[in-house]
């Protein structure tokens, strides 16, 4: 018998309300039950969203549906560089030249946290960066 179900267990108490959270969301509690690295929560990520609100007026214009989902990626990407410890001059920078030199069925390898296992102690740096060496 489920725990829900039981008679002395009321339907509206928050009890069998939490059972049914559990039931409706029990593909993600079971990824974050199997795999350490996923957070309880996404405060980390929040946090590290709420500096895109606090400078809307700079994008508040994107002239474009397309142009206003470019900058929701970029965006996202240097969010994540940051989550990673990566400084994200550094990352761009560098996928951007390798990218077109990569397999695109290994492409999940320039995603911040795979592109910092792999590439991030050996990383491209821009011409411009090679001047005064």
């Amino acid at each position: 018998m489920q725990q829900a179900d039981r008679a002395d267990i009321l339907p509206k108490s928050l009890f069998a309300k939490a059972i049914q959270y559990a039931r409706n969301h029990e593909t993600e509690l079971n990824v974050f039950l199997s795999d350490a690295n996923v957070p309880m929560d996404t405060g980390a990520v929040e946090r590290g969203l709420r500096v895109i609100p606090m400078g809307k007026k700079n994008w508040l214009f994107n002239w474009t549906e397309v142009g206003a989902e470019y900058t929701g990626i970029i965006q996202s990407l240097i969010v994540s560089c940051r989550m990673q410890g990566i400084h994200p001059t550094i990352y761009l920078t560098d996928v951007l030249q390798r990218v077109s030199m990569h397999p695109a069925s290994k492409v999940d390898e320039l995603t911040p946290k795979n592109w910092k296992d792999k590439y991030g102690n050996n990383f491209l740096k821009s011409d411009l960066d090679r001047v005064g060496e």
